[in-house]
């Protein structure tokens, strides 16, 4: 593989991974919540596929659906009945929640599935490939980009077009002036937090279909999403994507130089990004007290 290849197959590992990114970023963004359990959920949504797919004669596009729908119920309820009760200035107490909730939904998974890695097989359109240019890019890693685009241009048009979509932003911006205009604002937060689940959702039967999971899946999803949203920028959805593309380029790219690295380059390079932040803050700060 060459370092042209690695780079573009580099870009549609980091579609899946801002996908991932993507519902982490809305609730953060829209509420200020920091969920611990985003992990799990994209793992959960991966073993109700798997199940879906066994015990229903359901063709795979219906169980998306399917499941996403279930993910947005789910991602609702939970901040019903949960979070909306502990919102406000300290984000503490919803990351405790979503921290217990992670341990439960990873012990669930546990005791009803099993420690085995599982997959979604997808037939003849897992290995195939398009060769171009002495290049060769697989079929499903470029479906699963492209369905990552589309999400990201819809949720973006959803913000900008959409009432519900500026009831979101005006919630981020100053919910005592959603209010006002009439809108019930922890209704606004169950619908965002549905929202958010649902793209986690739809992440996780991607990732089942392109690679192998097991119910400890989760903190790795988790990890690589914070990544991408904290090298994007909190709260930018094209910053958001972005992270996700530099950090799947970075780790393919990482692998054709040392094939046993996994993904240790994307998380070196997620270090000095960091680093490089934080540095260029404290330039900035102490050029503010002069």
């Amino acid at each position: 593989m060459s370092y042209v290849e690695a780079v573009l197959n580099g870009l549609m590992v980091g579609g899946l991974y801002g996908l991932f990114g993507l519902g982490l970023a809305l609730a953060f963004g829209i509420m200020r919540i920091v969920n611990i359990a985003h992990g799990e959920f994209v793992v959960l949504a991966a073993y109700l596929g798997v199940t879906l797919l066994a015990v229903t004669p359901l063709p795979l596009p219906v169980v998306i659906v399917v499941v996403a729908i279930a993910a947005f119920a789910l991602g609702w309820t939970l901040q019903a009945t949960m979070l909306n009760r502990v919102l406000g200035p300290n984000p503490v107490p919803a990351m405790v929640i979503t921290m217990g909730l992670s341990i439960v939904l990873r012990n669930v998974l546990v005791k009803l599935y099993g420690a085995n890695i599982q997959s979604i097989d997808i037939g003849p359109l897992q290995t195939m490939g398009l060769a171009f240019g002495g290049l060769s890019i697989g079929l499903l890693p470029m479906l699963i980009f492209a369905i990552a685009v589309v999400l990201f241009v819809g949720v973006n048009l959803l913000l900008t077009r959409t009432t519900i979509g500026r009831a979101f932003r005006a919630a981020a911006d100053d919910y005592e002036i959603l209010e006002t205009l009439g809108f019930n604002r922890r209704r606004i937060y169950n619908a965002a937090l549905g929202l958010a689940v649902a793209l986690s959702a739809v992440a996780g039967l991607l990732l089942a279909m392109r690679s192998s999971f097991s119910p400890f899946s989760g903190v790795e999803r988790l990890l690589i999403a914070f990544e991408v949203v904290i090298i994007g920028g909190l709260g930018s959805l094209r910053g958001c994507f972005l992270g996700g593309l530099f950090l799947g380029v970075v780790q393919v790219v990482g692998l054709k130089l040392y094939p046993n690295s996994g993904p240790l380059f994307g998380h070196l390079a997620f270090f000095v990004v960091l680093l490089l932040r934080q540095s260029n803050l404290g330039s900035f700060l102490a050029w503010g007290r002069k």
